[in-house]
């Protein structure tokens, strides 16, 4: 490849004008101008949006090679590039920010150019010499940033909620872990923060986990959308400038490199006005993150303390909690986790307004929706892999502790409903709070019942167990 001396420039034009660039960038003009107009997040796009792009570019190629539209030896040049960048190389080239106007074309062009520029130096030529590879005629023929764009951000989400499903299919089975260890661990369940009836701790930790699985389930269904890519349909799904060959092999060309089911829209138009499949997938995720959300607090709420609280659970032990209180242990990992539900819901507020947002043909606002959604599934795969590693695993009971809070509630009294109804056992509770006796005593002191019936009835355990009623009890 020729290189010139750094410090030197080359003079790039596009319809505004001239501009010098870097004779060491791979980017153009176009991507250098975006760059100079969206300085908005300070950070770069997401390495597998990078990645999408440079697969979905090889496979525009290949369906151009083969349909005889673009030159067989530039197609191949353009390949190559595209694995050079799949491999990691070029990635520093990739500048524009993620927010961005335009729809995305700052960052399509960034790739063109990008592209480009490699498959020039792979043929003999410099870079900004797009006589011989053109970002546009070449690298973009047959294409539309309207259809690249959200086919690259399909691609991007479905590659990163693989790696999402696979950490929460682990917190699955590390929370199935927790239900087996404490199944047989009594405690009191409460209802609105105050004492309920009795429940297992292993029934909660299971309770947590088909939540999690039903949370698996609905991104799984989401995502099934976004199978469905617009690629052929250019500027606005109708197919301009796509050659017919590529426009029939296109889908199937990608979904080959990928090893994915993509599938060619059956409605071109539509999947290029409307792009509320991200919608979908964000509300799933939404969803996930209010449920660990949810867990998260439960777990702070039954280890609090650890004398002046609940203290039911013991959590690992990660880092000193205070600055000021010598051997205070905060719950940093329900913590962050929470905190990071905040985050992705707040991300699926500015993704349902981008995609309540688009006009007539075109969304422009899929920039900021695929900045929120990349970034959402990335925060929860990495909350649910530090919860499972540095909380759930490590979660251990404090048995006795339970069974105190459970035999010094009243919420037993329950199981009576059936035997001496409801107001009888109201009263009873009453008498028990104001006396601060147990429900046990005062039943064999009023010989409301004997303690052969009162074994049976005021079984802890036997009261967790769905289908099994006080009076079947007594007869068992």
């Amino acid at each position: 490849m020729k290189q010139k001396k750094a410090g030197m420039t080359r003079l790039e034009s596009d319809s505004i004008g001239v501009k010098e660039v870097s004779c060491e960038a791979y980017y153009g003009v176009q991507t250098l101008r975006a760059m100079e107009n969206f300085s908005i997040t300070g950070m770069r796009m997401h390495t597998q949006m990078i990645n999408s792009l440079a697969m979905l570019k090889k496979a525009c190629a290949m369906a151009n090679g083969a349909a005889g539209v673009v030159d067989m030896r530039i197609a191949a040049a353009i390949e190559q590039a595209c694995d050079m960048i799949l491999d990691g190389r070029f990635h520093d080239q990739f500048i524009v920010d993620p927010i961005q106007g335009g729809a995305g074309t700052s960052v399509n062009m960034n790739a063109n150019e990008v592209i480009a520029n490699i498959a020039n130096e792979l043929l003999g030529a410099e870079k900004g010499d797009y006589s011989v590879v053109h970002p546009n005629d070449h690298v973009n023929y047959g294409q539309s940033t309207n259809d690249v764009i959200p086919t690259a951000g399909k691609m991007t989400t479905l590659m990163l909620l693989q790696e999402l499903e696979e950490s929460m299919e682990r917190l699955c089975i590390a929370l199935h872990k927790k239900e087996k260890e404490f199944d047989g661990i009594l405690k009191m369940g409460r209802t609105q923060m105050q004492d309920a009836v009795p429940i297992r701790l292993g029934q909660e930790f299971g309770a947590y986990a088909t939540a999690v699985s039903r949370c698996l389930e609905r991104i799984q269904s989401a995502q099934e959308e976004l199978y469905a890519i617009n690629m052929g349909g250019t500027a606005i799904g109708t197919g301009l400038n796509a050659d017919r060959a590529y426009f029939r092999s296109i889908a199937a060309t990608l979904s080959a490199l990928t090893s994915m089911p993509f599938r060619q829209a059956y409605d071109l138009i539509d999947a290029t006005q409307n792009i509320d499949c991200f919608a979908s997938v964000s509300s799933a995720l939404r969803n996930f993150a209010l449920t660990i959300s949810k867990i998260a607090n439960d777990l702070r709420l039954m280890s609090s303390g650890p004398r002046a609280g609940f203290g039911e659970i013991n959590l690992p032990a990660r880092q000193n909690g205070s600055s000021i209180m010598p051997g205070k242990v905060n719950p940093v990992i329900p913590e962050v986790v929470t905190q990071v539900a905040y985050k992705v819901s707040g991300n699926d507020v500015a993704i349902s307004m981008a995609v309540e947002a688009g006009q007539m043909e075109l969304n422009a606002f899929e920039p900021v929706v695929f900045q929120c959604l990349f970034e959402s599934v990335t925060m929860l795969k990495n909350a649910v892999d530090t919860f499972v590693v540095n909380c759930i695993d490590g979660i251990t009971a404090n048995e006795e502790r339970c069974r105190e809070l459970l035999d010094s509630s009243v919420g037993i009294v329950t199981a009576l409903c059936p035997h001496i109804g409801y107001a009888r056992a109201a009263e009873l509770a009453k008498e028990a709070l104001a006396r601060r006796v147990p429900v046990r005593t005062l039943l064999l002191e009023h010989e409301i019942m004997t303690a052969q019936e009162l074994d049976k009835v005021l079984d802890a355990y036997g009261m967790t167990q769905p289908g099994i009623s006080g009076k079947e009890l007594l007869h068992i």
